[in-house]
Parts: structure tokens; sequence; C-alpha cells
């Protein structure tokens, strides 16, 4: 596939219409390299990814639950359920870590959040490329101090998504996209 099919063909899949089969190593090394060639001023990494499969699935599905039971009161069961549920619909789950250098001398945090948010765009496009469906969540376990220390992440390390992959059981057409007039504009304008 040539990356302006790829950029233009990629889409999310809600994990209830992922299934087998997954990524196998090499499709998952791929996708790496690929988060690996974004744009990353300073070359500082300000990223890592979290592999998360097998038994580890339903491992993340608790710790996602408990995390979210302890930190929002009166949380209803059925998200509570959907929270546990959703990492064994897939086979392969990657958190995507954001590593922050707060105090760069060159680099600001900005910077390292969008070389960050390339990587996983990367990632993204290139599981698509491969022919794998995939989903950038950045919901509550995104946001969870909980589920934060669950992972065992350093002081300057946040989630900056759950990305479920897997293969799309049902196809799902690319959502409504702008029109490039609706998001351009000429400059100076007259």
């Amino acid at each position: 596939m040539d990356a302006l099919t790829a950029l233009l063909g990629r889409h999310t899949t809600p994990p209830v219409k992922m299934g087998d089969p997954g990524p196998d190593e090499a499709a998952l090394r791929r996708m790496l390299e690929a988060a690996a060639a974004a744009p990353d001023h300073g070359r500082l990494r300000p990223f890592r990814f979290l592999v998360v499969r097998g038994e580890g699935r339903k491992a993340l599905g608790r710790l996602f639950a408990e995390a979210l039971r302890a930190e929002v009161p009166g949380i209803p069961e059925a998200e509570l359920e959907k929270q546990r549920s959703n990492p064994e619909r897939v086979p392969l789950v990657l958190v995507a870590v954001l590593r922050l250098q707060p105090d760069h001398p060159k680099i600001p945090e900005h910077e390292q959040i969008a070389a960050a948010a390339a990587a996983v765009q990367n990632l993204l496009v290139a599981a698509h490329a491969l022919d794998f469906a995939s989903k950038w969540a950045s919901g509550r376990p995104a946001a969870s101090a909980g589920v934060r220390r669950g992972l065992g992440l350093a002081e300057n390390e946040r989630i900056l998504g759950i990305l479920y992959i897997g293969s799309e059981r049902v196809p799902q057409p690319p959502g409504a996209r702008p029109r490039p007039e609706e998001i351009s504009e000429p400059w100076p304008s007259s």
C-alpha cells in the first residue's frame, strides 16, 4: 500500500469490531519502526510503547476497572465492565507513554508532545498499511493516576493513548472528514 492510500484510508475501529489475528512479531516491529521514524527535534525519543498481549490484556483490564472504581465514585458497573473487557477484545494493546523532559534547555514540552503524537500516528498508519484495524483511545484509563501507577510509569511520564490493534471483523468506512478548503486559508488574507 502506498503512503497516501494508507494515510487517506486509515480510520478508527472500535475494539468490539476487532478480533484475531493480531500483528505477529515482524508486523509489530515494522509498526514500531514507523513510530521511531516520526519527527523528533533533538532526538529525545519522548515516547515509548508498553506491549500488552495474551494474559497481560486481562491484567490491564482489571487495572483499568480497579483504578476507575477507586477514582470515580459511583461509576456505573457497565462502564467498569467495558473498561475491564476492552483490552481482551483485541489481540494487541499498546500503551503509548509520553516521557517529558520538562526543563530541557532546547526542546520545549509542546515539541516533545508533538513528537510523541507523531510517533503514535505513524504507528497507526503503519498498522493500517499492514491491514490491521486500530483505535487510539484517550479516555478515563489514560487520564487515571491509578492506571499510571499500576503500569509503573515514572513521575515525568503520562499515558498519551491506549492503542487497540487487531483485525477488522466488521468493515468500518472512514468517517466524515473536512474538505481541504475547510482546514486551510490563504495568508495574508485579502
